[in-house]
């Protein structure tokens, strides 16, 4: 497929994106009133909006592999970050209600933001330091004890496809203090819609979802190793050619 046609499609998704943004936005603020559970649902069909505009325009469709590894029990979902795509995608795709933890800032982008801060997610002032990881675990035990799950991206970052960014530990630190058990994720998004790139490719991303890690006598320390060893390793039965190629 063709350049042209590739930006033709990828400005037609953004426009349709920037335009919905706004109008779900709007919608949002109507929903507010509601219960949380039908607030989230409300706030989480522009995702699936998203999703479907990209199968559609984009051509990038997807497959989910290992969802009877879905636990029954609090969870904090550790996932691979590749591109905008998973951000996205998670959010009503998985079987709880997601609490991303991320950067206060996010809270200002114009009706974006604001939707975000009408659902129970977790803004974090990172140059708090210690004070912001005890603000997530405070308000994390909150969110895990009324059904939520929570979401962070160990790589803390979108990292190119056939790299693997460094794997901090505030997400197994928050699993132990919280007895909850880790889901990781991993996927290949970063091949149709790669890191700060307009153009998106039409493709299959695979999300593959790895059975629970307890954090019974664990260290946070051992716990990240688990995670990002099976992470890893996965990203190579996904994505073999980009790993072969390297």
């Amino acid at each position: 497929m063709g350049h042209p046609v590739l930006f033709l499609r990828s400005l037609i998704f953004t426009i349709i994106m920037v335009i919905s943004t706004i109008v779900w936005a709007c919608v949002c603020f109507l929903a507010a009133p509601l219960p949380y559970n039908q607030r989230f649902y409300v706030t989480a069909r522009w995702n699936v909006f998203m999703i479907w505009c990209l199968k559609v325009i984009c051509g990038i469709r997807y497959e989910i592999k290992g969802a009877e590894n879905f636990p029954d029990a609090p969870a904090v979902v550790l996932a691979k970050h590749q591109s905008a795509w998973e951000t996205i995608f998670l959010l009503p795709n998985l079987p709880r209600p997601l609490v991303f933890v991320f950067k206060k800032e996010i809270l200002y982008i114009p009706f974006f933001g604001w939707a975000m801060a009408l659902l129970r997610m977790i803004p974090i002032d990172r140059s708090q330091g210690k004070n912001a990881f005890q603000h997530v675990v405070r308000h994390g035990k909150r969110r895990l004890a009324d059904g939520q799950w929570i979401i962070m991206f160990p790589e803390g970052t979108r990292i190119p496809v056939g790299q693997a960014g460094k794997y901090k530990s505030g997400g197994t630190r928050l699993a132990i203090e919280t007895g909850a058990v880790v889901v990781p994720i991993a996927h290949n998004s970063g091949e149709c819609w790669p890191k700060n790139s307009f153009i998106k490719r039409p493709g299959l991303v695979t999300v593959s979802i790895g059975k629970p890690i307890s954090p019974e006598g664990q260290t946070p320390e051992s716990m990240m190793q688990q995670v990002e060893n099976w992470i890893e390793s996965e990203m190579r039965v996904i994505s073999p050619h980009v790993y072969n190629a390297g």
